[in-house]
């Protein structure tokens, strides 16, 4: 894949605006009046450092309490293991950028065409992962409103870590195929839709919950002052 970047289009401080000649073709043909803007590159060090940080928290929060061991906490984990690893990729991005400008990395190196190549396979793979572990959440949850009595049978822990196996071996060899064959439109096409099909089903599932949810509240406020009473006087007492 190219190494040219969107992260290369803004401005770093002591940057000349004046182009490279290999790009000088290309900023020919995108001239345009906007405001440049400057981005120290220690804002993205520390954007990145922090969504590292918080992310690894949450892991540890889980993996040290063990009342947290649970299917919904281990979707959550994966989640966060998918955030740790956008922001890694953007941490590893900037350094590649800063080496090139130092002059240690060449964009045209057949060195750096294989690390940007691992570097997009990770934001991929970053992708993938949150989008399936947000799934994974709503499946969960849905779950737990519709079938809450056989919930703990339906969703052992032993199916959450297969259900978690299986989404980022998918999401590695899904990554891997992305990064090495970008340019083939049988890898391209399906991928593109598989983003929007996978967001709108997890649209729909909250929807429902959220119908499912608006219904009982309907059904609570139409019952009799006594009844409602009642029925929170035994659940206070069940608990």
């Amino acid at each position: 894949m190219s190494t040219e970047r969107p992260s290369n289009l803004i401005k770093h401080p002591g940057q000349t605006s004046i182009p490279s000649l290999e790009n000088i073709s290309d900023f020919s043909l995108n001239v345009t009046d906007c405001t440049q803007v400057v981005v120290p590159e220690e804002v993205f060090f520390t954007v990145a450092a922090a969504g590292i940080l918080e992310n690894l928290l949450v892991l540890i929060a889980v993996v040290r309490n063990k009342n947290l061991h649970l299917p919904m906490y281990f979707f959550i984990c994966s989640l966060a293991i998918s955030d740790m690893l956008g922001s890694l990729y953007k941490t590893l991005e900037n350094i590649f950028i800063i080496l090139c400008k130092m002059g240690y990395l060449t964009r045209r190196g057949d060195f750096e065409k294989k690390l940007d190549d691992a570097m997009d396979s990770m934001f991929i793979l970053s992708l993938l992962g949150s989008i399936f572990s947000l799934l994974a959440i709503a499946a969960d949850r849905y779950i737990t409103i519709f079938y809450a009595l056989r919930y703990h049978n339906i969703m052992t822990l032993r199916r959450a870590l297969v259900i978690l196996a299986v989404i980022w071996t998918f999401c590695a060899g899904s990554s891997i195929a992305i990064a090495l064959f970008s340019y083939e439109a049988a890898t391209v096409i399906p991928f593109t839709i598989l983003f929007p099909l996978m967001m709108f089903f997890i649209l729909c599932l909250y929807v429902h919950m959220f119908l499912l949810a608006r219904s009982h509240a309907k059904k609570i406020a139409s019952l009799p002052t006594s009844t409602v009473h009642q029925r929170t006087n035994m659940k206070g007492a069940l608990h």
